[in-house]
């Protein structure tokens, strides 16, 4: 069975082994990541299919209209403002026809992606949550890949923000590597390589320093050291140009003094 996140413990961890990444936790304050119990994999796996590469508003609304494909599925679903659509189940998606599907605003590529989650969900590839959650990080990425559209990225994503597994550091994700980069005062974003080099210190709490990394790169009185320091490099290129210029015309253009 997989650990379960202990923010506690994790921020006791990561404040005594990184006083860096301790001075970002004091500011964000206590870390808010819940994992989403009420989606299934196949759920998780569809969603993240159609945010892939879009702004947030347009995915949910994109999501939305894929709901409402299949009407049939409304009443699963109720909140406190009444009756909303539910996902389709794989056997629905399959049954739909690739028009329809594009009706709902899918790309090409997406709708493919979908058709084979559901196939890959139905033929066991794709396990359900209970068996996911006997199944290692690694196993887990090596299973989801096969579907079409899953990267290791994804994959990482449902293991932090479904499954709450406690030590996952996505090193190509463009906000962790920002905020590394902002809390070490760096001129350009890490390496995923060096990123996974430091992270061994945030063993076995990287989930939660990735979180803490997401906030870093959210803080605005916090600017990367790139940004600062080209003003910086500016003025003194300034004053070295004017230093230079005036060398020149002390000696008759000459550029000796």
């Amino acid at each position: 069975m997989a650990k379960k996140l202990d923010h506690t413990a994790a921020v006791g961890h990561l404040s005594k082994v990184d006083r860096k990444l301790a001075r970002i936790i004091a500011k964000a304050g206590p870390c808010r990541l819940q994992p989403e119990r009420t989606q299934s994999i196949f759920e998780a796996l569809l969603e993240s299919i159609i945010y892939q590469q879009l702004n947030g508003k347009v995915a949910a609304t994109i999501t939305e209209r894929v709901k409402a494909l299949f009407p049939e599925n409304t009443h699963s679903l109720r909140t406190r403002r009444g009756l909303v659509a539910a996902f389709p189940t794989p056997e629905q998606v399959l049954a739909a026809t690739p028009e329809l599907l594009r009706s709902a605003g899918l790309s090409q590529a997406k709708m493919l992606a979908i058709r084979d989650l559901a196939a890959k969900t139905l033929d066991g590839t794709v396990p359900t949550a209970r068996d996911a959650h006997r199944m290692s990080d690694d196993k887990l990425v090596e299973r989801l890949v096969q579907v079409r559209g899953i990267g290791r990225w994804t994959v990482e994503m449902l293991l932090i923000f479904r499954l709450g597994r406690p030590d996952v550091l996505a090193v190509d994700d463009y906000g962790i590597r920002k905020g590394f980069a902002k809390i070490h005062r760096m001129a350009e974003l890490p390496k995923p390589k060096e990123l996974l080099a430091y992270g061994e210190r945030w063993r076995p709490h990287r989930s939660v320093a990735s979180w803490y990394m997401w906030r870093a790169a959210e803080m605005k009185d916090l600017p990367m050291v790139g940004q600062k320091e080209a003003k910086k490099s500016a003025v003194k290129k300034s004053a070295k140009n004017a230093a230079t210029k005036s060398v020149k015309q002390q000696s008759g253009g000459r550029g000796r003094a």
